[in-house]
């Protein structure tokens, strides 16, 4: 294989990953609390009973603990949607529940905090149909 060709085959799928990383992913895998959300790493996600439907109300010290999952381009899927973040960055949502990581959260599959009150809410696990697991 030539330079020239090697290059473009690189190029091309780093272009490949970095499209697939730019569209959102949601999943839904069994976990111990039956099957819920994650996204497409084996992430888990949670929503904040805190937020308004299709807002979400977790910033500053709150969104440093909860990061929200912040998407670059539309979702395409059933129940999934954006809300317009006070940043200006797009927060996927789903089901009109926005959607976040917990920082503690190190390796797919973890769920360190699920049913955790903080920050004025409670943070909860998400299923399939968008229900919150008590």
């Amino acid at each position: 294989m030539g330079k020239l060709t090697l290059l473009i085959a690189v190029a091309a799928a780093a272009l490949a990953v970095a499209a697939s990383a730019a569209a959102p992913a949601v999943t839904v895998q069994p976990s111990s609390y039956g099957r819920i959300l994650f996204d497409g790493r084996g992430f888990v996600l949670y929503a904040f009973t805190a937020d308004a439907r299709g807002h979400s109300n977790c910033s500053g010290a709150c969104a440093k603990a909860w990061p929200p999952y912040v998407v670059k381009t539309p979702p395409h899927g059933r129940f999934l949607s954006t809300t317009k973040r006070r940043d200006g960055d797009l927060q996927l949502t789903y089901a009109g529940r926005p959607l976040y990581y917990y920082v503690g959260d190190r390796k797919p599959g973890q769920i360190l905090c699920q049913n955790v009150a903080e920050f004025g809410g409670r943070w909860l696990v998400v299923r399939a149909g968008g229900a919150l697991v008590r």
